[in-house]
């Protein structure tokens, strides 16, 4: 697999992240509403509280984050070329402000996070 290819599957798995993530704090609102079981399976629930977690304390920890790190050392190896679809989805994840918006951003969506597991606990499958 050349590098740029690459560069763009690591940026494709960086998106999916981000959509768990923010995605998934969407349906666990619109579920808790709605009273969808599903939302509070502990499975989903736990891997989506670690993932905003993990996000929020690599920020605070001032630690970029690791496929943003593997992404431009694959795009610098290729020359900095990217592809159509690395430059599209990159405009999606990728924003100019100072890093300490971004930090705030992140603890403020982890409280949230943190408030729905309240509202809306997971509950384990009846039997």
């Amino acid at each position: 697999m050349d590098r740029a290819l690459a560069a763009d599957a690591v940026l494709l798995a960086h998106f999916a992240f981000v959509l768990f993530v923010v995605g998934g704090f969407a349906l666990i609102v619109a579920g808790g509403v709605a009273g969808w079981g599903w939302v509070r399976n502990p499975s989903f629930r736990l891997a989506h509280l670690a993932a905003i977690l993990f996000v929020a304390g690599e920020s605070v920890a001032g630690m970029a984050c690791p496929l943003t790190l593997w992404e431009d050392a694959l795009r610098r190896a290729e020359g900095g070329s990217t592809s159509f679809v690395g430059r599209w989805v990159g405009r999606l994840l990728y924003y100019d402000f100072p890093e300490w918006a971004f930090t705030l951003a992140y603890v403020l969506f982890a409280a949230a996070v943190a408030a729905a597991w309240r509202l809306w606990p997971p509950r384990p499958r009846a039997r």
